[in-house]
C-alpha cells in the first residue's frame, strides 16, 4: 500500500458513523460545572487523527453490524484514555501534547488530576448507566495494564536492564494492551461470540506491538518526524534497536554505551553517538524486522475474517500505523 491513501480514504466506510460519533462524545462528555465544560471542549477540538475510535468502529463492522453499544465503547474507550492522558502529563510535568498546551499547563495541576477523575468517571457511568459490563471489562483491563507496563518500565529504566522478554511485556501493557482493546470492544459491541472477541483482541494486541516498535525506530531519526531524535535515549527508556544492539555488543562497549545513557544523556553529541552504535550494530534492522513479523500475523488474523470494506479498511489502518510518519 502507498502512503497517499490518508486517513480519510481508511474511514471511507465508516465516515457517517464517526461523524455521528464526535457529536455523541460531546454530549457524553458535557458537564454543569462550567469550567469543566470549557476544558471539555478544548481536549474535544485538539483531537488527532481518531485511530482510536476507527479501530473499535472498523472492528465492529467486520464482526457484525455497527450499533449503539459501538458508540458508546467507543466514547468508554476515548475517555478512559483520554483520562490516563491528562493523568500522564502532569506526571511527567509536559506543557504540550501533540503541539496543543496541556490541560495542565493552562489550567494547573490540581484541575488536571481532577479532570482525569470526571473522564474516569464518566467513562464508567457511560458504561454502567446502559449495562454495558462486557465492554466495561475489556476497557478497565486495559487501562489496569497500562498502570502497570507504566509502573514496570520506571522500575526497569532505574537498572538499565532490560531483555527483550521484559521489553514486549511493558509494550504489550504500555501501547498494544490498547489497541487490542478497541477491537476487542468493537467486535463486543456487536455481539460476537467470546472467541471472535478474542481473536480481535489478539489482532489488536499484534497491531500495537507494531505501532510500538515503529515508534522506537522513530528515535533513529529515519525520518524527519515530529518526535525529537534521540528522545529516548535521553529519558533513558530501553528501546528495542538498543537492547538488540547492547546485546550483541562485547562487555566493554556495552558499559561503554549503559555509561553513557546513564550519565551522560543530556549532551546532544553523546547521544548521537549512542544512535550511531546502534545503527552500526544491526539494531535498526531487526527491530523493523520483528515490526514486520508482528504485521504479518495480525493480518494473518485478520484475513480470517469474511471480505468486506470494514475489513479493507482494517487492514490499510494496520499499513498506515506502520508507515506513518509520526
Amino acid at each position: 500500500m502507498n502512503m497517499t491513501l490518508s486517513i480519510k480514504d481508511i474511514q471511507a466506510p465508516i465516515a457517517d458513523e464517526m461523524k455521528a460519533f464526535e457529536q455523541k462524545f460531546r454530549q457524553f462528555m458535557k458537564s454543569e460545572v462550567m469550567l469543566l465544560d470549557q476544558i471539555m471542549n478544548y481536549i474535544v477540538r485538539r483531537k488527532g487523527k481518531q485511530l482510536r475510535p476507527m479501530f473499535v468502529f472498523l472492528s465492529a463492522g467486520v464482526c457484525g453490524d455497527i450499533a449503539e453499544s459501538t458508540y458508546r465503547g467507543g466514547a468508554m474507550i476515548e475517555l478512559l484514555h483520554t483520562a490516563t492522558l491528562v493523568h500522564d502529563d502532569v506526571v511527567d510535568d509536559s506543557n504540550y501534547r501533540r503541539g496543543f498546551f496541556s490541560v495542565n499547563a493552562l489550567w494547573k495541576n490540581k484541575i488536571a488530576v481532577l479532570v482525569g477523575d470526571y473522564l474516569l468517571s464518566r467513562g464508567l457511568l457511560l458504561s454502567v448507566d446502559h449495562e454495558e459490563f462486557k465492554i466495561l471489562k475489556i476497557v478497565s483491563t486495559a487501562v489496569r495494564e497500562l498502570s502497570e507496563g507504566e509502573l514496570l518500565q520506571i522500575e526497569k529504566a532505574r537498572r538499565l536492564d532490560i531483555n527483550e522478554e521484559v521489553y514486549y511485556e511493558i509494550i504489550r501493557q504500555k501501547t498494544a494492551s490498547l489497541i487490542a482493546s478497541c477491537c476487542a470492544v468493537g467486535a463486543s459491541s456487536v455481539g460476537a461470540a467470546k472467541e471472535v472477541v478474542d481473536k480481535m483482541h489478539a489482532f489488536g494486541e499484534k497491531v500495537g506491538m507494531a505501532f510500538q516498535i515503529k515508534d522506537d525506530l522513530f528515535d533513529y531519526g529515519e525520518d524527519e518526524i515530529g518526535k525529537p531524535l534521540g528522545i529516548d535515549i535521553k529519558e533513558k527508556k530501553m528501546t528495542l534497536p538498543l537492547i538488540y544492539a547492547l546485546n550483541h555488543a562485547s562487555w566493554m562497549e556495552k558499559r561503554r554505551i549503559i555509561n553513557i545513557i546513564r550519565n551522560e544523556s543530556h549532551k546532544p553529541n553523546k547521544v548521537s553517538e549512542v544512535i550511531a552504535f546502534v545503527k552500526e550494530s544491526g539494531g535498526l534492522r531487526y527491530a523493523q524486522e520483528v515490526m514486520e513479523r508482528y504485521v504479518k500475523e495480525a493480518l494473518t488474523l485478520l484475513n480470517e475474517f469474511a471480505d468486506s470494506p470494514h475489513r479493507r479498511s482494517l487492514e490499510q489502518l494496520v499499513q498506515y500505523t506502520i508507515e506513518r510518519s509520526k
